[in-house]
């Protein structure tokens, strides 16, 4: 299974019995669209997203994880969004570089 497909298309347990990330909900906030991937971590769900935007014609993506565990899925999808807007007012498009 590609590396892409376990990413977005529905997490599948690696060898150890973890979940890999799956997108889950996503919003767009000042031109960017920030995605969150939270993953199952021993139990919990480990906060983790990505900040997208197309600059001059190229699409640019910055993957975050955070230490941040949750019980749930929702708890972690709603911190890795704020966690992406953050990154998007403190950084910018700077973030890509």
């Amino acid at each position: 299974m590609s590396f892409l497909k376990k990413l977005f298309g529905g997490g599948s347990a690696d060898a150890g019995g973890e979940a890999q990330p799956v997108a889950g909900k996503e919003i767009e906030h000042k031109g960017f669209t920030i995605r969150a991937t939270p993953f199952k971590a021993e139990g919990q769900f480990q906060c983790c997203g990505v900040v997208v935007k197309e600059v001059d014609g190229v699409v640019k993506e910055h993957k975050f994880i955070r230490a941040d565990r949750f019980a749930s899925m929702d708890d972690a999808t709603d911190i890795a969004l704020r966690k992406g807007q953050q990154l998007v007012d403190e950084q910018g498009e700077h973030i890509f570089g």
